[in-house]
């Protein structure tokens, strides 16, 4: 089969995974080893069995980065074509679901770094099927009298992320926004717990006099 026919199935494939409704109970495949052995000998429904699992919080994931409905979907796509194509250099040495946020959060960056001079756009965020609340996020800077109310306070806390350096503002969304544990964001970074947390504290302070940074410009005049 021609490479671009190869490359052309794959892509339709991963985009009907990531648009279905459907979802696999997984107790019909009880061992993710064994989900995992026949996804690499070729089995789609085990592949999709694997990916319909993590696929949302991977969603959300690159979403919190890119701030973009359309560019965290691409980013979901590009990612779960790596997954595809990798999946026989995944050991098994951490959770699947970890090995695949790391490919998502490592495509993130990629795309964040070849897009870096272009301006993010303002993304709406919702409550999706698994009830994972996704936050509204409207234009920066709101203005003082708005800065009580709950959703612009986030949207406001949000923009303060969005000016800190990458490295905390991603360690801010792996741990504050997602809930990944301290050992799922070592794999996912490539570090060690001692380094996770230390970058978790740094980055929490910076984060923390951003905001108050920010208060004061509004309220200071």
């Amino acid at each position: 089969m021609p490479p671009y026919l190869n490359c052309a199935i794959i892509f339709i494939s991963i985009t009907h995974l990531i648009l279905q409704k459907r979802v696999i109970p997984m107790t019909e495949f009880y061992d993710e080893k064994i989900l995992i052995e026949k996804a690499k000998s070729g089995d789609e429904a085990s592949f999709e069995a694997l990916i319909q699992s993590c696929k949302t919080k991977a969603y959300n994931t690159a979403l919190r980065y890119l701030r973009n409905e359309e560019d965290a979907m691409d980013a979901l796509q590009e990612s779960l074509i790596k997954v595809f194509r990798h999946l026989n250099k995944f050991k098994g040495d951490c959770k699947f679901d970890t090995w695949v946020y790391r490919i998502v959060v490592n495509t993130c960056n990629d795309f964040i770094r070849r897009n870096k001079n272009q301006n993010s756009n303002a993304s709406l965020y919702h409550t999706d099927e698994s009830g994972v609340t996704v936050i509204d996020i409207p234009d920066p800077a709101p203005a003082p009298s708005e800065i009580l109310d709950s959703k612009t306070t986030v949207s406001y806390i949000l923009d303060c992320l969005n000016q800190i350096t990458s490295e905390h503002k991603e360690i801010i969304i792996l741990r504050d926004i997602q809930g990944f544990s301290y050992e799922e964001i070592s794999v996912i970074l490539n570090c060690s717990m001692g380094t996770v947390k230390s970058r978790i504290n740094r980055a929490r302070q910076k984060l923390k006099q951003k905001v108050l940074e920010q208060y004061e410009e509004l309220y200071v005049q």
